[in-house]
């Protein structure tokens, strides 16, 4: 006769906090960037994390004319305003608010995001996942997720979570077949609130915190009390939870399964190796970068 003795959940501590820096980018839009920065370069699989919005055109009217990409997924997520797309496979459209945009840059696309205002507001997020090297070069690929198709959980709190991708009560987004095997949630806890989600072991996990203040807990099993906006990396674990005092929070979760695989980067583009990144180079010179549309 054999017992079984089940593991104890353990909770997901926070490893660190990322104070946002402010950065330039495209043409001339200011960013707060989380993500690719000195003290956190990048979290596999994760290697761009930004937060764009401001009330003054001139932060981003000048927008990112068109630009290359290769070895990476981009997401943008839209809180207020809108983004144009245009790229060389022949995908246009525009993302508002709540809308969802899905990027697989594979082995070579050209594109263009330009935002706007609406009603005298523009923000949002734009995160970057990295691709296996066994599909770097996969056929690039879009997809537009309108709000109206990304649902909603309410529970009895009050919390409420938008499920952009992975399951969350029963309740799966919309954004389906990434190989990272993402969780992108929009969460909003209530004061004197909670929010609790399990994440698999072995997955990065981050937080980032856009309004209000949240309740970490800490290493030494204390709770830090944290404004925005910051960026929380949590370490390995069963769940994250995230409460609130006085407060409320909204923050995004994200998690993915890391790759574990070399990285060389240069700008827009993440391969494996560094002649990779030179092959890519020689490819935009000479014509053959992109895949036919």
């Amino acid at each position: 006769m054999s017992t079984r003795i089940e593991r104890e959940m353990q909770p997901r501590r926070v490893l660190r906090f990322v104070e946002p820096r402010s950065v330039l980018e495209g043409a001339g839009v200011k960013l707060k960037r989380s993500i690719a920065l000195p003290e956190l370069d990048y979290l596999d699989p994760f290697l761009l994390f930004d937060h764009f919005g401001s009330d003054d055109p001139a932060d981003y009217l000048a927008g990112f004319p068109m630009h290359p990409h290769r070895g990476i997924e981009t997401v943008t997520y839209m809180l207020d305003g809108v983004v144009t797309h245009r790229d060389s496979m022949g995908n246009e459209g525009t993302i508002g608010p709540g809308d969802v945009q899905w990027m697989t840059a594979g082995g070579g696309i050209m594109h263009e995001e330009m935002p706007g205002p609406l009603d005298g507001r523009m923000g949002g997020f734009q995160l970057w996942v990295n691709l296996p090297a066994r599909l770097k070069m996969t056929r690039p690929r879009y997809q537009e997720i309108a709000s109206p198709q990304i649902p909603e959980s309410e529970r009895e709190d009050g919390t409420k979570i938008r499920v952009i991708a992975g399951t969350v009560d029963g309740i799966q987004g919309p954004v389906r077949d990434i190989v990272a095997d993402p969780t992108y949630l929009d969460v909003t806890v209530p004061p004197h609130g909670s929010f609790r989600h399990p994440v698999p072991r072995g997955h990065a996990a981050f937080a980032y915190l856009f309004e209000g203040s949240g309740l970490f807990a800490t290493d030494r099993g204390q709770d830090r009390a944290v404004g925005h906006p910051k960026l929380i990396v949590f370490d390995d674990g069963d769940y994250v939870e995230i409460r609130t005092a006085d407060q409320p929070a909204r923050f995004l979760l994200v998690s993915g399964e890391p790759l574990g695989e070399p990285i060389a980067r240069y700008g827009p583009f993440v391969m494996n190796t560094k002649e990779e990144i030179r092959q890519a180079l020689r490819d935009l010179q000479n014509g053959t970068f992109v895949y036919p549309a």
